[in-house]
């Protein structure tokens, strides 16, 4: 679609039944969800066990057909589940599998097909019963995850690093260099003499930046009717 043709207060009641939801049907599976939380297409996220922290300001993103899935399996009693920092993004497609304890960072992004786990989820020799030795993968603040890039169990990756599209990260990775490859290996640092802008500075003003969005779509649904969104989706022309 190159134009919104809805009108702006048929997107405002979209908004208001996304919110009811996410309030009604995504937050109770919840341990916690904080503030702000900006979701779309919610009934495509999964849930699944517990428990799940999500932080501030998450960007949570879901679609028909890359469903984005959240898991918390263990036989275990009192895992510490999924722990989602401020201020993080998480693309369609996403899978995050926890057996014992998964901790994002403030400020992470992961984008689409990425998988982070902390278990074998079966063993090498005995395959009939998931393994027992779980142990805990952590990103740590403003890292990035490429897409279909894939995190195994017990790695900690460093504040800042970025891990390349298709990569599968057996070992820890530092802090400020990008790796890559199968297995990931450092392929460059980080210039140290350059600023890093997190997703947390960018957007951390949650109401002025709700402020310009709400201006910005009043003036460009400005005209737009009831009768002229119905038209264009039935009988799509171009531009």
């Amino acid at each position: 679609m190159k134009k919104d043709y809805r009108p702006y207060w048929l997107k405002q009641a979209w908004y208001k039944l996304l919110h009811f939801h996410i309030r009604h049907f995504l937050s109770p599976q919840l341990e916690h969800l904080g503030k702000n939380p900006f979701i779309v297409k919610p009934w495509c996220i999964e849930l699944f066990g517990g428990p799940i922290f999500i932080g501030d300001n998450v960007s949570l993103l879901g679609c028909p057909d890359k469903k984005t899935r959240l898991t918390v399996w263990s036989e275990k009693k009192n895992v510490k589940g999924i722990h989602i920092g401020d201020h993080v993004l998480i693309s369609p497609g996403t899978r995050i599998s926890a057996a014992n304890s998964i901790i994002i960072g403030d400020s992470c992004m992961l984008a689409s097909n990425s998988y982070i786990t902390d278990s074998d989820w079966h063993g090498i020799y005995d395959r009939s019963m998931p393994p027992y030795d779980s142990t805990f993968t952590k990103l740590e603040e403003n890292v990035w995850i490429g897409d279909s890039a894939i995190v195994c169990k017990g790695v900690i990756i460093g504040k800042n690093s970025i891990i390349g599209a298709g990569s599968v990260v057996t070992c820890d990775i530092p802090p400020n260099v990008i790796a890559a490859g199968n297995p990931a290996k450092i392929i460059r640092d980080l210039d140290p003499k350059k600023e890093i802008i997190t997703r947390k500075d960018r957007f951390s003003d949650i109401r002025e930046m709700n402020q310009f969005l709400e201006v910005s779509e009043k003036q460009n649904l400005a005209g737009n009717t009831l009768t002229g969104w119905i038209r264009s989706y039935f009988f799509p022309k171009k531009i």
